[in-house]
């Protein structure tokens, strides 16, 4: 209890009045000394020296000289320094009160704000550590089965070896009973087990909604240190701990399930993705195998009359020219003609036919060898049948694509010829897919053609002034890369593209094309022909105005395990920075292409502007029957094709199996 100051009790008015009026009315002289004999009030002369002691909880705090009678006095001053020690006793239990309050407050704020679970434990220990004498401490959290304890957070050495374990040894038992305990000597407690370094000791389970978290342990060297109001402290702490500590787990699970929604989603994402390109390559495959057979039985059928005048053609030469021999011969022979024979030779003008014959010959031969030609470059286009890797002369895919796109490379009303130069490099066979890798060929040249044709409107075409009007042209150039890779670059000197659609050219249904012309499938096949068939690089870079240019990066030999082993560096970097960043032009000013891809929401708008294109070529769209909407699809395939294309997107949420691609 607090020290009481006789002199401070004195010093009350009410009190010092009351003392006076005892004295006068027991008609007594009185002196009130400190306990060192100082003299703090005198009443009257004291006619006795006895000195009547002030005493609080035993001890003397001051004296009453006098007669028998001060013996009163004492005992009255004596009660009321007993009831200013309780007042201020009551006052510095309140005072703790209130600063234990503010306290938790303040913890309380601190721990609910936190949302990592370590970091909570650590803050109520090192408080609790403040407030209570000890020397180590815990805090325990179940593991989600129950079967074994995880320190969060401690201080000290509690244990010599280990942990507890649940439903063993004190802090077991304790949380087993889910019951706060103080014990004030364990070693005389029947639970313990294995040797604890403390002798006292305060175990407070963390209790959250009926289920127990785990336990605060509070210990310290000292037996019977403890007391209940230390209990209670510690309760309250655990109470707000398991609070927070729910909370944190709470979160620590949320964050996990949306990792957990956010790779499903991904692989839902990926799934689509894999619906999308496989429907876009069902579609081309689907055209480009039935141009295949065509082109292939045309080539076929061709064929076997082509040989046939060719075979011929030798020896009709060969009988012309001997005939004509035989006619010289008789002219040396019969050098006056017959009047009536001479009138037929003038008709037929003999001497024009002997010279101009072996010149229609050589232009009939010419001309089989041109359809020979046609022919093997079909062939080499279509390759339908091959469905197997082959090692092949990329040169040869290059020419025969260019063989089909020869009519539109000439010279016409609209434009200027279309020079092809070609920089070929030696390359050996390179062990492909041919026809795919022609397809993708057929898609980047036809788009030059279009962009070169597109420039007409926009450019004036003239070799007047090369600088200024170049020529439209289109650049071919072969080279082999590190013995193990064959590069090809097909580059126009067309209008060019800006960045958003280079962005974008590999997306399936993206297309700058009038409706009709193109269905934005082209470039997301190559992507898929190059990058997945053929383990390679597909890149483009293009200025508006500059042109555009493409890199064809395939390896040699395209067997999985070689690539494995000769990765390299350029491709490594093309696929890390597909993996972890936008496609931004590396140091030659290529975009690296990649994966395409097509949220429903681009589907949607590819399903608008069809719509919106086809109503501007058909006005009465609108007002239609199903009848003129179907001719009006009869008349354009394409459109036909890709309309249907993106309602399977809506309403196909399976893949469509390959082997039933002709239903």
């Amino acid at each position: 209890m607090s020290p009481v100051s006789l002199k401070k009790i004195l010093h009350k008015q009410e009190l010092l009045y009351l003392v006076q009026e005892l004295a006068v009315t027991l008609n007594i002289a009185i002196d009130i000394e400190e306990v060192d004999g100082r003299n703090l009030l005198s009443i009257g002369k004291p006619t006795s020296d006895n000195r009547h002691p002030v005493k609080v909880l035993g001890k003397v705090i001051g004296w009453v000289v006098g007669g028998e009678q001060a013996t009163l006095l004492a005992t009255l001053l004596s009660f009321l320094a007993k009831q200013e020690a309780e007042k201020k006793e009551l006052a510095k239990e309140l005072l703790e009160r209130y600063q234990e309050i503010d306290l938790f407050e303040d913890i309380s704020t601190q721990i609910t704000v936190s949302l990592d679970v370590r970091q909570i434990a650590q803050l109520v220990l090192q408080e609790i550590s403040q407030l209570i004498e000890s020397s180590a401490g815990m805090i325990l959290l179940l593991n989600p089965d129950a079967t074994a304890f995880e320190s969060i957070a401690e201080f000290g050495l509690f244990f010599t070896h280990g942990y507890p374990e649940p439903s063993k040894g004190i802090i077991g038992k304790i949380v087993q009973s889910n019951r706060a305990e103080l014990i004030n000597d364990i070693q005389a407690d029947p639970r313990l087990e294995g040797q604890e370094n403390v002798r006292a000791l305060i175990c407070v389970p963390l209790r959250a909604k009926e289920r127990v978290l785990g336990v605060i342990a509070i210990g310290t060297q000292n037996t019977d240190a403890y007391t209940t109001e230390h209990l209670k402290l510690v309760s309250i702490f655990a109470t707000q701990t398991a609070i927070a500590i729910e909370k944190a787990l709470l979160y620590e699970q949320s964050c996990q399930a949306a990792a957990e929604s956010q790779a499903q989603t991904e692989k839902l994402q990926q799934a689509l993705q894999d619906l999308q390109l496989a429907q876009t390559q069902l579609i081309q495959s689907e055209k480009m195998s039935s141009l295949g057979q065509l082109i292939a039985g045309v080539a076929h059928e061709i064929n076997n009359p082509v040989n046939f005048i060719c075979g011929n053609l030798k020896y009709v030469a060969e009988y012309a020219k001997d005939l004509l021999q035989l006619l010289q011969d008789y002219q040396k022979i019969l050098p006056v003609t017959p009047a009536e024979l001479q009138s037929e030779l003038d008709t037929i003008d003999l001497e024009f036919l002997m010279q101009d014959l072996p010149k229609l010959l050589d232009s009939m031969k010419l001309g089989t060898d041109r359809i020979v030609e046609i022919v093997q470059s079909l062939k080499n286009f279509s390759r339908h049948d091959e469905a197997q890797m082959k090692a092949v002369n990329i040169h040869d895919g290059i020419n025969g694509t260019l063989m089909i796109l020869r009519h539109r490379l000439k010279a016409s009303a609209s434009h200027p010829e279309i020079t092809v130069v070609k920089e070929y490099g030696k390359l050996p066979l390179v062990e492909c897919y041919p026809g795919q890798l022609n397809q993708v060929f057929m898609n980047i040249l036809a788009n030059a053609i279009d962009a070169l044709e597109e420039g007409i409107g926009c450019r004036t075409w003239s070799g007047d002034n090369p600088e200024q009007s170049p020529l439209p042209t289109i650049h071919i150039r072969t080279e082999i890369l590190d013995d193990q890779w064959i590069v090809i670059r097909i580059a126009d000197n067309g209008l060019g593209m800006t960045e958003d659609v280079m962005q974008r050219i590999y997306d399936p249904f993206f297309t700058t094309k009038e409706i009709g012309k193109g269905t934005g499938l082209g470039m997301a096949i190559s992507h898929q022909i190059v990058v997945d068939k053929h383990q390679g690089i597909l890149k483009c870079r293009s200025q508006p105005g500059e042109g555009t240019e493409f890199w064809i990066q395939i390896p040699v030999n395209c067997s999985l395990e070689n690539i494995s082993q000769r990765q390299s560096p350029i491709i490594a970097n093309s696929n890390k920075a597909i993996a972890f960043q936008p496609r931004t032009p590396n140091a030659d000013g290529f975009i690296p292409s990649t994966t395409p891809r097509l949220q429903p929401t681009d589907l949607l708008i590819r399903h608008i502007q069809l719509i919106q294109r086809l109503s501007q070529q058909n006005p009465d769209i609108g007002d239609s029957s199903s009848n003129q909407m179907y001719q009006m699809f009869q008349r354009n395939p394409i459109s036909l094709k890709l309309y249907t294309t993106l309602l399977s997107q809506f309403y196909c949420p399976n893949p469509i199996n390959p082997s039933h691609k002709g239903n």
